[in-house]
């Protein structure tokens, strides 16, 4: 099968009615919330293609997760499982219409929080904060977020990562924001490896720390952007350095099989930036 049919039949797969797992691994609907199931997991309440285990504290969302979730399996071997027991058919959605994307307006009068957020919170140099923001692809909003723009071919923009700069730790999307099409990047002349990460700002930080590279935000944990082949396509390595916890785990392990040519490359913290942080405090340590 070809890249393409493979992501097809996946996306079909995970598309599988949740229900329909939880029948063939055993589960029965609690008779008085038909959201709720029994399992041998413990109860399970779904929502749409989301589900939670309130025993466990974990959720997930489409037939893969599920699968993965009910029979204690990897990636792979949850695909292999709903390939037996489910016939070859289109399970996926209609989809709903693209909306239009609406970008924040720039408000330059916050941009001083903005770079103060970047430079003293998250330990992002101040040469790289005002080189992006004289680039256009970082501003200020008049809330005071951060706006990091997606960019799509020519450059053009398709959507924009929203980062609160205030108390409490926010982010978002712009509405209308197609991250298939586009993406936030920081890379060097000439990079010797691709790195792929959760957001912005941990894009930011894994350059500031290969300073070598081409590191690209998926905008979220996602372990098949469409855009990603191109990238594989052009021989230097590629790598998923997505967040050191479980989801960052899984979702690096569902690209490596989407991809095989992808390695990983976990953060020794948390994320990028908590490693960047981690270094700017030894950096001022030794100077003092």
């Amino acid at each position: 099968m070809t890249s393409d049919e493979i992501r097809d039949r996946l996306h079909q797969l995970r598309a599988i009615p949740l229900e329909s797992v939880l029948l063939a691994t055993g589960g029965n609907r609690d008779p008085q919330d038909k959201a709720k199931w029994h399992t041998s997991k413990g109860a399970i309440s779904v929502t749409g293609m989301k589900f939670m285990n309130w025993n466990q504290g974990r959720g997930g969302g489409g037939a893969i997760d599920l699968a993965m979730h009910l029979n204690g399996l990897d990636f792979k071997a949850a695909v292999d499982w709903l390939h037996r027991r489910f016939p070859l058919r289109d399970y996926s959605p209609s989809l709903p219409p693209v909306r239009s994307l609406t970008l924040p307006p720039p408000d330059p009068s916050k941009l001083r929080i903005v770079k103060q957020y970047l430079v003293h919170d998250r330990g992002i140099t101040p040469s790289l904060v005002d080189s992006l923001v004289a680039s256009g692809r970082l501003y200020a909003d008049t809330r005071g977020n951060a706006v990091f723009l997606l960019l799509g071919k020519e450059n053009g923009p398709v959507g924009a990562e929203l980062r609160g700069t205030g108390p409490a730790c926010w982010r978002g999307m712009a509405p209308g924001s197609q991250k298939d099409l586009g993406y936030f990047f920081i890379h060097a002349p000439k990079a010797t490896m691709i790195v792929l990460c959760e957001s912005a700002i941990d894009a930011i930080s894994c350059f500031l720390l290969h300073p070598s590279s081409l590191c690209v935000s998926t905008s979220g944990a996602r372990p098949n952007p469409r855009w990603l082949p191109a990238f594989l396509s052009q021989g230097v390595p590629v790598y998923c350095g997505f967040d050191a916890d479980s989801t960052g785990d899984a979702m690096a392990q569902q690209m490596i099989a989407f991809y095989p040519a992808v390695r990983r490359l976990r953060p020794p913290a948390h994320d990028w930036n908590d490693v960047l942080k981690y270094h700017s405090t030894l950096d001022l340590s030794r100077n003092a």
